[in-house]
This record gives structure tokens, sequence and C-alpha cells, in this order.
């Protein structure tokens, strides 16, 4: 039997040993990233959907994330004590924790801490400005800088007559999505205006007084007094919106849209940073690491990036139990650990948040971190989803979905164009 190229056994210098016929799984292919990348992009786009879902079922956002991070960390241990123990090319993950590569680890932990507070924001401002708004304003912003960022430090690695032609298609996409958000606000705001002029002249609603109900009038008292009459309000109605903005844990009427949106650039800001900051854990282009000592495996790297993003989920989120911001109830840790309602979707949702993570991270390494950033064009699958479970722009303007349609078009073309720019890193 011929075993040429795979060590039957290889000693490393640090005596340890891998047996027979097992090598590393490192995605070197172009097709293998790619796949990579179009699997990352269904699980990033999924886990915000599911974390929206419970807020909107009116789980604190701050017990949910708690949840999330634990399996997020899982998914990162996981992935260590697999793919990164069973190496022959590089050192494996036990033998790389005790190495001196301390410059790539805290390259790596600042990924993760700039991640944990992105991801942390964005689930305020999905209440805010919705799901799909809020992940292609993140999205956008991570393309241009995040993207750019990445493929200088590749050592331009990437196709650049191909990629910054998709970094523009996705920006247009961006311009119409705001387009979109526009519009079905002002369809909004028109149901609503007609569910007050409907009520006040009858008592069929079972509402004695609707004071205009609009996003900026609508009060606690007026949803209270509606509540009743709303149990069964079809997606996409005035009476679904009040119904859901009774039921949720972020109450978003009477408020400022402006709040969700600059929550969401914030995020963007964070989220256009962390992948740079694997990147330069992995590959180590600014030569911080001594001579001799290897670089990160992305398992290994992944597995630090996860353990900070973790810990600064978790100081983040205890201290919003007691100190809670935007006039969310005051919880505490008992008031978590006894809440079991939607425990096990916001489980879900790290997991798919950690493999898909992960994903990105193994795709990125073999063809170029800018290709790996495609998985940014995530609000295709969350639009998906928003529609599907959440009644977003049902029975809305012929405009708006035009715009809608318009939108998910130029972002499948943006996808598309920066998978293509992939190079392959030597």
């Amino acid at each position: 039997m011929d075993f040429s190229g795979i060590p039957s056994l290889v000693t490393l210098s640090t005596e340890r040993v891998i047996y027979k016929g097992l090598k590393m799984y490192l995605v070197e292919s172009k097709g293998g990233a790619i796949l990579c990348m179009l699997l990352a992009l269904l699980f990033l786009g999924t886990w915000p959907a599911v974390m929206t879902l419970l807020e909107r079922r009116g789980r604190l956002p701050q017990h949910t994330y708690l949840d999330y991070s634990i399996t997020n960390l899982l998914a990162a241990v996981i992935i260590a004590l697999t793919f990164g123990e069973i190496g022959s090319k590089v050192p494996n993950f036990f033998t790389q924790l005790a190495q001196d590569n301390w410059p790539s680890v805290l390259f790596a932990m600042a990924g993760g801490v700039v991640l944990s507070i992105g991801n942390l924001s964005t689930q305020y401002a999905w209440a805010f400005v919705g799901l799909s708004v809020t992940e292609v304003l993140t999205s956008s912003i991570t393309v241009v800088i995040g993207t750019t960022m990445n493929y200088f430090l590749d050592d331009k690695i990437n196709k650049a007559e191909i990629l910054f032609p998709g970094v523009g298609c996705f920006l247009i996409a961006v311009c119409l999505a705001s387009a979109v958000h526009t519009s079905n606000a002002a369809d909004n705001k028109e149901k609503l205006n007609s569910l007050s002029s409907d009520i006040a002249g009858t008592e069929a609603m079972g509402v004695s007084k609707f004071k205009e109900t609009t996003t900026k009038d609508v009060g606690a008292t007026d949803l209270e007094n509606v509540s009743g009459s709303v149990e069964k309000a079809k997606f996409g109605t005035a009476g679904f919106l009040i119904e859901l903005e009774n039921r949720r844990a972020i109450k978003v009427f009477g408020k400022n849209t402006f709040i969700g949106l600059a929550i969401s650039f914030f995020a963007g800001l964070c989220f256009s940073l962390f992948s740079p900051a694997f990147n330069l854990a992995t590959n180590d282009q600014w030569h911080t690491l001594k001579e001799g000592v290897p670089r990160l495996s992305v398992y290994t790297a992944f597995f630090y990036f996860s353990v900070s993003c973790f810990v600064i989920a978790i100081i983040l989120n205890i201290t919003f139990l007691y100190y809670p911001v935007l006039n969310l109830p005051r919880s505490s840790l008992r008031a978590y650990l006894r809440d079991w309602d939607g425990r096990g979707w916001a489980l879900l949702a790290g997991i798919l948040c950690g493999f898909g993570n992960g994903l990105q991270f193994m795709g990125g390494q073999a063809a170029g971190y800018a290709a790996a950033d495609a998985v940014q064009a995530l609000p295709l699958v969350s639009t998906f989803w928003g529609i599907v479970l959440f009644g977003e722009y049902r029975r809305s303007s012929r405009r708006t979905y035009a715009l809608l349609i318009s939108m998910l078009f130029m972002f499948i073309v943006a996808v598309a164009v920066l998978m293509a720019s992939s190079g392959h890193r030597k």
C-alpha cells in the first residue's frame, strides 16, 4: 500500500507522537475554502434570527447572551480538540499552548474582545431597526474596513480587480437596504395611523381610546389596552406590530430609531477589526514571534479568540443583569439560572455562531481572509429568516417589495464576486 505523502510515524521536537495515517485537517484547496465560507454564511446568518426570536418572545437579552456564550466557547473547544489535535504539519493544540507565542495569542484575544462587544451590541440593535437592516449595516462596515485591511495583510493574494468591485456591490446593496428600511418604516407608520383612525369610533376592537398610534406616540398604557384585541393578529398588520411590542423584552415604541442605527454602526466598527486581528494571529505578518516559534494554527488561535470572547461576554452581561440598559428590567444570577424558557434555542445560537466563525477562519486561512469576508453577506440568510419567522415586510407597499428584491439580488452578486476573488495562500 502506498503511503507516500502521509507520514506513518512522526515525532516532533516536543516528543509528541502522531499515529499512523493521521494528518491535520487543513483546508488547502480553493473549493474547500469556498465550501467553508458557504457553511459559515448559513450558520452566521441563522444565529441572529434565533436570538431575535427569543427577544421577541420576551426573554431578557442578558439571559440569552449568557447561554449563547457557553456553547460558543464549547464550539471552539470541540474544534481545537479534534481538528487541532491530529496535526503533523504544525504543532498540535496542546503543544502550542505551551509555546512562547504570546504576541499572536494577544492578537487572537483582541479579536475575540471586539467580536464579543459587537455581538452584544447587535442584540439590542435588532430590536430597534430590525434583523435585516442591522445585519446589512454591520456587514457593510465590516466589508469596507475589514476586507480592505485583510487584503493588505494577506500580501494582496486576492484578485484586486475582482475583490474591490465586490466591495462596491456590497455598498450598493447597503444603500438599497437603507431604502428598504425607510420605505418599510413608512408603511408601518401608515398601518398604525390607519388603525388609530378605525378604533377612534368603535368598540369592536375592545379599545376605549387609542391615541394616535405611531412609533413616536404609542405608550405602555395604550399597548395594555389593546393587547387582548390583537392576540391573533396576522403578520404585517398594525395589530401584529402592537402585539409584538407588548410581548417583546426590549420596548421600542416611542424611542428614536437613531439609537438602533448608532448601536449598529458601533457594532460594525467592532466587527471590522476582529478578522484582521485573527489574520495577524495566524500569519504573523508583523513578525512579532521569536525566530523558530511556529505560528498559531487556526484552531489554537480560534480557541484563544473564543476564550476572550467568552470572558468579556460574561463580565458585561452579569453587569447588565444588575445595571440594565435601555430601560430593561433588572435581573440577577438567580433569576437567570431559573430562566429555562428558550434556553435550548440560546444554546443552539451559540453553537451556530461558534462553528460559523471557525469555518470562516478555516476558509480564510486557505483562500485569504479578504475573500472569507464574503460571509458578511449573511444578511441574505438573516433577511430570509426575518421574512419567514418574523413576518418582516409582510403587507408592505410595492415600492418596499421592489427595493427588497433589488437588495437581495445585489447581495447575491456581492457574495459571488467576493468569493471569485479568492486566491491561494502559499
